[in-house]
């Protein structure tokens, strides 16, 4: 249990419909960031339902601990849904245990939603029964589906985040560049624009000014990354970490028959994005976006209208979001460019990390 306080590469084939990232300074507002808890160990995701809040905790170096937690009311994190769940260690049966877990979400059946890469750690090769997701009710905290993934994980997938959309579950890969869909009726998984340009991160990533460095002196690269789902279903918002972020018609990425070259015909240039730790979708169609380079948040309208929410120097890789029922935006500040997977093997986070929320009176998407 941790002890939590509450409280390059230019893209010249883009076309010129791209806007491109605007300059404005964030409006003013009488609401700020909120600090809702603390932690020194980092955490990069938060959900949140009924008044409960859970955490995920990547552990990019492998180290062991809680990878899913409950942040209760006295400052403490209970490890989530068992201390047994958060138990795994090398070489042992890793089907219900998190090897290493990326995000979390409610989904629209209300089950919390938790993606295991599978990986010990950062560029590390999956784990036998390692990729998967998993459903947790936490009305009874019990976790009632898994779907594993081994079928459509490569040894240096890195399964990212997911999204739905009916009968689908879309997934991002990471580490080998792919999109994966599963579909639900029939429990078919497959991968998708692979290694396709679409997917690929062509340009470094930044944060506070800086290219990322992994500890070998190459480049970071976090594929295809962020997701977002439109509140219709009709199309899917997609892009590596670097940017910038295309979208598609979800019937062609439904359609299994669609050959991967045949998807990529149909995908268009949305915006052209910034280095982003995360995303997240209001119920009127908005992407949120997280700038990790200027330290703020970007509004991004469904007819590509760019304008600057915030910007705070606490925004240190502000990471996956979620939009509670309040109004509400939880970010959490994992200063992941401080870690030393993404700074040349030198670590200078600042700890105790934070996660915030910020009023915005918008409402959530639950799909």
């Amino acid at each position: 249990m941790y002890n939590v306080l509450l409280g390059a590469l230019g893209l010249s084939m883009l076309v010129a419909a791209c806007v491109t990232v605007d300059h404005q300074p964030a409006p003013p507002t009488t609401n700020s960031l909120v600090t809702v808890g603390q932690s020194n160990v980092i955490w990069n995701g938060v959900a949140t339902s009924n008044g409960r809040i859970f955490v995920c905790y990547p552990h990019n170096d492998g180290s062991a601990g809680t990878r899913i937690g409950e942040l209760l009311s006295d400052g403490s994190v209970q490890p989530y849904p068992t201390t047994d769940w958060n138990s795994w260690t090398p070489g042992t049966p890793a089907a219900q245990k998190f090897v290493r877990t990326n995000s979390i979400r409610f989904g629209p059946d209300g089950y919390l939603w938790i993606v295991d890469t599978g990986t010990p750690k950062t560029d590390g090769s999956v784990v036998q029964n390692g990729p998967k997701l998993i459903a947790v009710d936490i009305a009874t905290d019990q976790v009632v589906k898994s779907i594993g993934l081994d079928n459509v994980a490569r040894e240096k997938s890195f399964v990212d985040d997911l999204r739905f959309n009916g009968s689908y579950i879309y997934v991002t890969d990471a580490g080998v560049p792919a999109l994966i869909v599963h579909n639900t009726q029939n429990g078919q998984s497959r991968r998708t624009l692979e290694n396709d340009s679409l997917t690929t991160q062509r340009r470094p990533l930044y944060g506070e000014g800086k290219v990322l460095y992994k500890p070998t002196g190459e480049l970071v690269k976090l594929h295809a990354d962020q997701m977002e789902v439109s509140p219709d279903g009709s199309t899917y918002y997609f892009q590596t970490a670097a940017g910038p972020m295309y979208s598609v018609p979800t019937s062609a990425l439904n359609d299994a028959s669609l050959a991967s070259a045949d998807l990529a015909k149909q995908v268009k240039l949305f915006y052209d994005t910034p280095t982003t730790g995360g995303t997240a979708m209001d119920a009127d169609g908005n992407i949120y976006l997280n700038d990790a380079n200027q330290k703020k948040m970007i509004k991004i309208t469904p007819t590509g209208q760019a304008s600057t929410v915030l910007q705070d120097d606490r925004l240190v890789w502000g990471d996956a979001m979620w939009i509670d029922n309040e109004g509400y935006i939880w970010i959490p500040a994992p200063q992941m460019n401080r870690t030393p997977e993404f700074n040349r093997g030198v670590s200078v986070v600042e700890f105790p990390v934070k996660l915030y929320k910020l009023k915005l009176d918008v409402k959530p998407l639950r799909r």
